[in-house]
């Protein structure tokens, strides 16, 4: 692990003009309507500092302990690129700058990034087709094309990170069908993508995959066959001893992992005054949960969703400092709160619904709107599932599975308010 450090306000100025000279950074910027201005995007760089790195599982990459995602706001992507967050998750995302356009827009590659490639890890993810990632097929030709058409469409010319997104729904399926790991080899040969890796979802429960499996049973097996190099999964603060146990055998193996939906509620916590009156008073539930992830726990890496330049210095000013007293009070508080009332996304519910719900499914939604504040996106994919939480007929046969006692039809009938 390397160290974090903070470097003085010229040092990081100067060192931030060289940066952009020479990576166009400056000229991305130039002209652009940005709710923030150049001053904005390095002082709030500045307050952040560069960033610590983890090495990812055993193998020689050392990556920022936070890593970016292709869809934050430009201004927050900037300012991570002056911090060094060297890791983008999604970057099929991005798109090359056309005329009267700059790299620096929202959706469009990095100028920083296509001008010194090889300092970037970017990674693209690839999805089932013909239907949703539960209803779906593994198609490695599907893979394969996919791949080379971001490449065409980024002009990054080739992604470091190959994640077969969602993940396999059971043991069987990741024996039985090698499409994933087929496309990958195939792209390997022809320099397009370099290191393996999985972003697992758990399906026990789930209707719509009979037989589905849990991600914790899925990574066990995934991490002790040896071909993936690592995984992106759920987990969180108070997720409880299953993950734990994954983070061990993980690190036993030398597999690396980076976890996705670590705010649990962060959002909504920060918007709810009778928290925020008790929360201590020099502390904020998204840097707490930065300083947690980075110092506390046995992860190589984590997304962390953030929505404009103040929420990424608010959350990424906390990584790799230690937990304070006032921090380990607001993360007690912080479990106690998202226990009531965020769902851990278990789905060990699921099967007990008689209306076969997806319920992990739409309080996973209810997060996007709520936490994420992403509601357009939110709503959307709420309004592609089968059956809506209406359809919830309050028999309680869900509530005596769910391992943190939820009130689910509540959670359920208040998701459908906010996404219906």
């Amino acid at each position: 692990m390397s160290h974090q450090y903070h470097m003085g306000r010229r040092e990081f100025i100067t060192r931030s003009a060289v940066v952009t000279a020479g990576l166009g950074v400056t000229a991305a910027l130039n002209g652009l309507a940005l709710d923030a201005t150049r001053r904005d995007i390095e002082e709030a760089a500045h307050k952040v500092g560069k960033l610590l790195r983890h090495r990812l599982g055993n193998g020689k990459r050392e990556i920022s302990a936070l890593v970016g995602a292709s869809d934050w706001a430009p201004e927050a992507i900037e300012a991570g690129i002056l911090c060094d967050i060297n890791y983008w998750h999604k970057a099929q995302r991005w798109q090359k700058p056309t005329t009267g356009t700059s790299a620096g827009q929202r959706g469009f590659t990095p100028t920083a990034v296509l001008k010194n490639r090889e300092a970037y890890y970017c990674e693209v993810t690839v999805d089932r087709v013909r239907g949703s990632h539960e209803t779906g097929e593994i198609d490695e030709e599907g893979f394969y094309q996919f791949v080379k058409q971001a490449l065409v469409r980024s002009v990054l010319h080739y992604f470091d990170d190959y994640k077969f997104h969602f993940g396999y729904h059971t043991v069987a399926e990741w024996k039985n069908n090698r499409g994933p790991l087929k496309a990958y080899e195939r792209l390997k040969k022809e320099g397009l993508v370099k290191h393996l890796a999985i972003s697992q979802h758990s399906y026990n429960g789930n209707a719509k995959v009979p037989g589905g499996e849990s991600a914790v049973d899925m990574l066990e097996a995934i991490i002790d066959e040896g071909l993936y190099e690592h995984a992106q999964f759920f987990y969180t603060f108070g997720d409880g001893d299953p993950m734990e146990q994954i983070l061990d055998l993980a690190r036993r193996k030398g597999f690396g992992s980076i976890v996705m939906k670590t705010s649990r509620g962060a959002g909504r916590m920060k918007e709810d005054p009778e928290f925020m009156k008790k929360f201590p008073a020099d502390a904020s539930p998204h840097n707490v949960l930065a300083r947690w992830l980075t110092t506390s726990t046995k992860i190589d890496a984590a997304v962390i969703a953030i929505q404009d330049l103040d929420q990424f210095v608010d959350t990424y000013s906390g990584a790799g400092k230690p937990l304070r007293a006032a921090d380990v009070r607001g993360l007690e508080q912080m479990v106690a709160y998202a226990n009531q009332e965020v769902c851990r996304l278990c789905n060990q519910c699921m099967s007990h619904c008689p209306q076969q719900l997806q319920i992990a499914d739409i309080l996973r939604y209810e997060r996007y709107a709520l936490d994420y504040h992403e509601k357009k996106a939110a709503r959307r994919f709420y309004g592609q599932l089968d059956k809506q939480a209406d359809s919830c007929t309050e028999c309680g046969a869900c509530l005596p599975h769910c391992p943190q006692g939820l009130r689910i039809p509540e959670k359920l009938a208040g998701a459908h308010r906010i996404l219906g």
